[in-house]
């Protein structure tokens, strides 16, 4: 009896697994879209879960595949997936038409307390944070900030100089240790001791490993809605008793001391000083309570530390296997400190347009993200062949993908800094940061942190890059793009 009711539930699972890629295939060719077949129910993120390649691999299969179309359907069990590849489709996707597409597409739960941020909130309550946090980023606090960011870039040389056995290895690693201490110290603010004394840097890590476990979240929480939150998965569960009474302590602190660092807890102290945040618009009030501000403060700091590494080391990785690049970086860089007198400011930082460019040449490369992620919250069409959106649709557009198609940059394997000072960037295909309404609310700051951690480190050394047999390869990641199998070695210069 229970083998005849076991056959029977395997037999029931198969039929609707079968029917619904017959129907995920249905929906989308009725509605004239080219349809994915491989894995008909479960699309690409069925192939991520059972294959050992990052998932933008994969996106990068289907981009070729159906290089003429606009757009591309692909199977889920729950939600609809469609992968958008033109350029002026993504365009009224993130900012002409941004109302129907302004939900980022990843699902919470009320109890994931860290998820509440500005990353993934939408609709009004994303709006109005987003409104509260940008004075952040203007030009004036970015300079009042500076000072936090030369301190961290400084402080990482020296952690070289006291080490020198990390100067052959685990570039990457090294690199994620300053990420972590220099947001950490952008967010909870410095004193006078070095900004690598920081504690973070194993929840870091923590929240950024890519399991078997958070690969199976994401894929469900990619795929229905409803199955992730009828279980109630939580994303940053492990993390939130460690972070959030780091913020509220931090923030009492602050309070008592009554001094300003121009970083991240002032702004939250500001904001709880004001009191109920208020939407003019729409009339939405919402509370300041630490618990909101240390879901900010998280996404701040998950967001500035494996991006920003993974930018950097992506840099210094075509730095080391190109030197005659490198060498004009290092005259521009020792040029500029001799003008300031060895000192580098914020605006000294902006004088260097060939480093900028040639930063700008590595995130085309190697973006840190491949792929930006919407829902569809309301019917709408997309111009480029007329495709019909249906509320509920996840949409999936490529960055790693736009980047390197010849059609927008002629030798797109080619490291040339120059097509950047050339003007032959077309900006529509162009987005290391995300595009639109919810392009990366830090991108200014990245930059900034970015560009000043470079000049520290090529004032002081020369790369060297390692490839090793293989050539350059790619981690399994979910929506990251992550080198391997190469690595950069860092050699003393006599200044």
């Amino acid at each position: 009896m229970l083998l005849t009711i076991l056959l029977a539930s395997v037999i029931l699972v198969l039929a609707l697994v079968y029917l619904k890629g017959r129907y995920n295939e249905y929906f989308w060719k009725k509605r004239g879209v080219p349809f994915y077949d491989k894995h008909k129910t479960f699309g690409p993120l069925w192939q991520f879960i059972t294959e050992d390649r990052p998932l933008f691999q994969i996106f990068n299969e289907i981009y070729w595949k159906y290089e003429k179309e606009p757009a591309v359907g692909f199977g889920s069990f729950d939600d609809l997936g469609l992968y958008v590849k033109d350029p002026t489709n993504i365009q009224h996707i993130t900012a002409g038409d941004f109302q129907p597409f302004s939900h980022r597409g990843t699902p919470i739960v009320d109890e994931d307390l860290l998820a509440n941020n500005v990353l993934f909130l939408h609709g009004p309550k994303w709006k109005l944070i987003r409104q509260k946090l940008t004075p952040i980023f203007t030009t004036a606090k970015l300079k009042s900030m500076f000072y936090i960011i030369d301190k961290s870039a400084q402080d990482f040389v020296e952690y070289f100089k006291q080490e020198p056995e990390r100067l052959k290895g685990d570039t990457y690693e090294n690199l994620s240790h300053f990420c972590t201490a220099s947001i950490a110290a952008a967010v909870f603010g410095i004193g006078t001791k070095s900004t690598f004394d920081s504690p973070f840097r194993e929840m870091a890590r923590q929240a950024l490993r890519p399991t078997f476990w958070t690969n199976l979240r994401f894929a469900i929480n990619s795929v229905s809605d409803t199955v992730f939150k009828t279980l109630k998965l939580k994303l940053f569960a492990d993390q939130e008793e460690f972070f959030i009474g780091a913020m509220k302590q931090v923030i009492k602190q602050r309070v008592q001391d009554n001094v300003k660092r121009h970083d991240f807890v002032d702004l939250c102290v500001d904001l709880q000083e004001k009191g109920t945040m208020v939407d003019p618009e729409t009339g939405l009030k919402i509370e300041p309570t630490v618990e909101l501000l240390a879901a900010q403060a998280f996404f701040f700091f998950i967001a500035g530390v494996d991006p920003t590494a993974a930018a950097i080391f992506g840099s210094l990785v075509e730095l080391g296997r190109n030197p005659e690049v490198q060498k004009k970086v290092h005259e521009e860089i020792d040029a500029v400190f001799e003008k300031n007198n060895g000192q580098l400011t914020y605006d000294s930082v902006l004088e260097m347009k060939y480093l900028d460019n040639c930063l700008s040449e590595s995130l085309r490369l190697h973006p840190p993200i491949a792929f930006l992620t919407r829902q569809c919250v309301q019917d709408a069409v997309l111009p480029v062949g007329n495709v019909p959106v249906q509320k509920g649709v996840k949409i999936f557009t490529p960055i790693w993908e736009l980047h390197h198609d010849p059609k927008y940059f002629p030798e797109p394997e080619k490291f040339d800094p120059e097509r950047f000072a050339r003007g032959e960037v077309n900006e529509a295909v162009y987005m290391p940061f995300g595009k639109g309404h919810r392009i990366c609310i830090g991108a200014r700051y990245a930059r900034v942190q970015l560009l000043t951690c470079m000049i520290h480190l090529l004032r002081n050394f020369t790369v060297l890059t390692h490839t090793f047999k293989g050539g350059l390869q790619h981690k399994k990641e979910q929506f990251q793009v992550r080198l391997k199998n190469v690595d950069v070695e860092f050699i003393p210069k006599n200044l």
